[in-house]
């Protein structure tokens, strides 16, 4: 189990308890999406890898890890829904083509309310969305990081079972610090990174349709390299998409193929031991 430094040289504890999978869950894969600062669209593409996955066949569910800032159940057309129980147990929300979510917003009596809650109750809630929600069997669950590297991130690591990170930046000067952020966690973890995609990548001229680096010329190619990770990815902005995320219908409005290349990368992820692989829909 990975452990944290800092903690043993302060005498602490240095790492929670593996959370445990309940009965009625068994997901095969744990794919964390991941961002070393926010607003760069790691939901985006969470939402994004759960639609394309989903639509392949794969049996998908995305455990929302973002506590403090869901939007996760809004982006799959959830807002208003509330979370059930069966015993016991949760049962995540599931969305009209069959994705399922446990998110802090399926909890809340407003989708609007705060989530003033300190660290050991999130890390709780963590628990909670993976030991004491019924999933059934997933190929994938897909789990959608907060920003940064902090407490939540740390407890996801520690305890969930993940067998890859995808890691979100954007074509802005910071993105070397973002990536060798998540790459040093990813290396602290002993958990491997998958690749990058590279979010808010271009915009397509409505006129002429050249493609127009607003940020200016991408660095997601040199980072790579340096890291040695491979790119999995490049979205453009998007305003339609955007808009079919603000309306809960990212399922239907996502362009076909979008992220092949992050897909696959997925898809190679081996099975838990002792499970069989999916296979994806033909």
């Amino acid at each position: 189990m990975a452990t944290c430094e800092h903690a043993a040289a302060a005498g602490g504890q240095t790492a929670p308890l593996e959370f445990e999978e309940n009965s009625l869950s068994q997901a095969k894969r744990v794919i964390a999406v991941l961002s070393g600062k926010g607003g760069v669209g790691k939901s985006l593409v969470t939402g994004s890898l759960a639609v394309e996955l989903n639509r392949r066949g794969h049996t998908v569910g995305v455990l929302d890890a973002d506590i403090t800032g869901p939007s996760i159940p809004k982006m799959l057309g959830m807002s208003g829904r509330r979370a059930s129980g069966i015993g016991n147990l949760l049962l995540p929300e599931v969305s009209s083509a069959g994705i399922k979510v446990m998110s802090s917003n399926l909890l809340l009596a407003n989708e609007t309310d705060p989530v003033l809650w300190r660290g050991p109750v999130i890390a709780g809630a963590i628990k909670q969305f993976w030991s004491d929600t019924s999933w059934g069997p997933l190929d994938y669950l897909l789990v959608d990081m907060p920003p940064g590297t902090g407490d939540v991130a740390l407890t996801v690591f520690q305890s969930l079972p993940v067998d890859g990170i995808v890691v979100v930046t954007s074509p802005q000067d910071l993105v070397s610090m973002i990536v060798a952020k998540a790459v040093n966690m990813a290396d602290k973890m002993n958990v491997p990174i998958l690749g990058i995609v590279e979010n808010m990548s271009y915009v397509v001229c409505p006129d002429c349709g050249k493609k127009i680096e607003v940020f200016g010329q991408s660095k997601l190619d040199e980072v790579a390299a340096t890291y040695n990770l491979k790119v999995l990815g490049r979205l453009p902005i998007d305003p339609a998409l955007a808009l079919a995320c603000d309306a809960g219908a990212i399922e239907e409005s996502l362009p076909a193929d979008l992220l092949p290349e992050a897909v696959a990368a997925c898809e190679a992820v081996p099975a838990h031991e002792g499970e069989d692989a999916p296979e994806a829909a033909e």
